[in-house]
């Protein structure tokens, strides 16, 4: 059934007044410019530019290739959508989505299965049937069973209307999920959505030197107390503060980690029983066993965890950039860092994805490192973002269209003032596993969901 403007501002004006959106504040202002926009014609003409400076209140220097601020509101006010629908306006006669990779708004028409179980009508009948199976035992025996078909009828009838509408609207809210995954998505993950283990997400937390009765400072290239308390930097500012006592600080995170994060809480989330946040520091060898591990950091926080798992590793990340161990032909044994100098947030930096099995050869851990936090979270883009996915997993291929099991990848990443700017592939190798393990399943084989 078309649906006239008015019905559609009426349900707009609803959600907006909704406790669902009343403390959202942004996610209005973009719910209202969304949809008078679609009134308008012009939603299909809308770009990400355009929705961040007019509707989130972007400068004009706002770059989407830099800022994920309108990809992330949008994705909310998806979220909060299916939030309202869910509770408040589960009896509304129309429904407001959001399709995922587009800006225009759409309305739709519940069902009429749906407005009739909700609406109370077919519980009065149930109740009425009901109360006619307690007539007197007097009543011919032939009624009583025909009333009593009829009820039993009755209630197959009201609980396959719940049904319907309970499968509708899990769809209805499934939906921005399901289109989240590509093909190639579902490649990359598969061995950790297809286990049933817990998914933890391990943080480095880099070491602060706390200055007692004062600040904190960190150096980037001192990754260790013993080194930390060794260094003149730290003696000369311990002197200036009347020699203040010190202690190691491991409350702070980059905003690298925190954002990659959330990209991979934001894909995982709704697909894995079990997802939790862990700093590296905490995380122990027997935890490291029981469940399947991601680790975003630099690579000095995962290396004593990492050289104790079962497996042949030929890139190593170490300053001053990626070794190669084991180089092919036409490839570099050693692929250098352009790091900052200074307060500078400029340079090059290049990115090790590494996939191995867990220990004892069992479970999954994968580790995002770099020697910067640009880089970090570039390279978790690359396995939560489509299209960067699609390229990955044209790199990966092999013949027989799956994925090398186990794999390391190396990427390239330039950023200016601390943002990524360009990055690209560099290469790839398939990872050894050492001693007798049984052999893995293929990632792309169809019996791992």
């Amino acid at each position: 059934m078309p649906v006239g403007d008015e019905a559609v501002t009426a349900e707009i004006e609803r959600i907006l007044e909704s406790n669902t959106f009343r403390n959202s504040e942004a996610l209005r202002r973009l719910l209202r410019f969304l949809a008078d926009k679609m009134l308008s014609g012009e939603a299909d003409q809308l770009k990400e530019y355009s929705v961040g400076i007019d509707a989130l209140g972007k400068p004009a220097t706002y770059d989407p290739r830099h800022d994920s601020t309108v990809r992330i509101q949008v994705g909310r006010l998806r979220q909060k959508l299916a939030e309202y629908y869910r509770t408040e306006g589960k009896d509304d006669q129309w429904m407001i989505d959001l399709p995922k990779g587009r800006f225009k708004l759409t309305c739709e028409e519940v069902p009429a299965i749906a407005k009739s179980a909700t609406n109370g009508a077919d519980t009065v009948a149930l109740a009425d049937s009901v109360k006619l199976l307690a007539i007197e035992e007097k009543t011919a025996p032939a009624r009583r069973a025909t009333i009593l078909i009829g009820a039993v009828l009755l209630i197959a009838v009201v609980w396959g209307a719940v049904a319907t509408i309970q499968l509708w609207r899990a769809r209805q809210e499934a939906a921005p999920f399901r289109a989240m995954w590509t093909p190639e998505l579902e490649l990359l993950w598969r061995p950790f959505l297809g286990a049933n283990r817990p998914i933890i997400v391990s943080i480095a937390d880099p070491p602060f030197v706390q200055f007692k009765g004062y600040g904190a400072y960190r150096d980037l290239t001192l990754n260790r107390w013993e080194d930390i308390i060794k260094s003149p930097a730290v003696t000369s500012i311990r002197k200036a503060l009347n020699n203040a006592d010190l202690q190691p600080n491991l409350y702070y995170a980059p905003m690298g980690e925190v954002n990659a994060s959330f990209l991979i809480g934001k894909l995982l989330g709704p697909r894995v029983a079990a997802l939790s946040l862990l700093r590296t520091s905490e995380l122990s060898l027997q935890q490291l066993a029981n469940n399947n591990v991601l680790f975003i950091g630099a690579p000095v926080f995962f290396e004593n965890q990492l050289s104790g798992l079962p497996v042949q590793l030929d890139l190593v990340n170490a300053r001053p950039g990626i070794h190669n161990l084991h180089p092919r032909a036409g490839e570099p044994a050693l692929l250098v860092d352009q790091l900052p100098q200074g307060s500078a947030e400029d340079g090059e930096v290049h990115v090790l994805v590494s996939h191995v099995p867990g220990p004892l050869g069992t479970g999954e851990v994968e580790t995002f490192t770099a020697n910067r936090t640009p880089g970090r979270l570039t390279a978790v883009e690359w396995f939560t973002d489509p299209n960067y996915a699609r390229l990955l997993v044209a790199k990966l291929r092999q013949p027989n269209g799956e994925i090398p099991r186990y794999y390391q990848v190396v990427l390239k990443v330039k950023f200016k003032a601390g943002v990524p700017t360009e990055t690209s592939y560099v290469l790839h190798h398939d990872v050894k596993v050492m001693g007798q393990l049984s052999a893995p399943e293929p990632s792309g084989s169809p019996n791992r969901q």
